[in-house]
């Protein structure tokens, strides 16, 4: 009985560093504390395709701060959690991100698809994919086929929500009836595994 209450506490506690993880990301980024961002993730994080390491990210973060963005606001929320191991767990966590741009001011609603691992009893993001919904001027209603639509930028369609493997199944069902058979129950903390495509 000792031994299951401490599982379920110890399993609470990484939850929180994890939700913390997400929390802490925004804010960085908004108050502009680069080194505080590039601490949240594993040292050894991969840089785009041929660079490694926290060092390399904080330049890569650098780029786009200093040079296209002056200000920002993150808001988190929605963050979905589930364990692989007591030590790997990955997650999908909802952002909506504002951007002052020199002449613009654009609004964007994403996801990050995350992957998070423990380190020295320390949770870190391995990994993490931003996708979005929409991103747009706040005076541009993000309707249509493209709807991400950063200036200079030619418009695109986002990864949302077609990247979610249950989207497309939904819109390839046929609509239910009462006779239609349920699927079996997906335990809880497996439902991401089962929805989402693999990466």
């Amino acid at each position: 009985m000792v031994a299951e209450l401490e599982s379920r506490l110890e399993r609470l506690e990484s939850i929180e560093a994890i939700r913390q993880l997400a929390s802490r990301y925004a804010l960085a980024i908004d108050v502009r504390d680069p080194d505080a961002l590039i601490e949240l993730f594993v040292e050894d994080v991969q840089v785009g395709k041929d660079r490694v390491g926290r060092a390399a990210l904080k330049e890569w973060f650098d780029v786009i701060l200093r040079t296209r963005i002056k200000q920002t606001a993150h808001i988190v929320m929605n963050h979905v959690i589930e364990f692989e191991s007591p030590e790997s767990a990955y997650g999908v966590v909802y952002c909506r991100a504002e951007h002052e741009l020199d002449q613009h001011f654009v609004v964007q609603q994403m996801q990050y698809w995350d992957t998070y691992v423990r380190r020295d009893g320390s949770w870190y993001f391995q990994r993490r994919i931003p996708l979005a919904w929409y991103a747009t001027d706040v005076l541009d209603r993000p309707v249509g086929e493209k709807k991400v639509r950063w200036p200079e930028q030619a418009p695109r369609a986002g990864e949302l929500p077609h990247w979610w493997a249950s989207w497309e199944d939904y819109w390839r069902a046929a609509p239910p009836t009462a006779d239609t058979p349920l699927r079996e129950p997906i335990v809880p903390e497996r439902w991401l595994a089962g929805v989402r495509r693999k990466l």
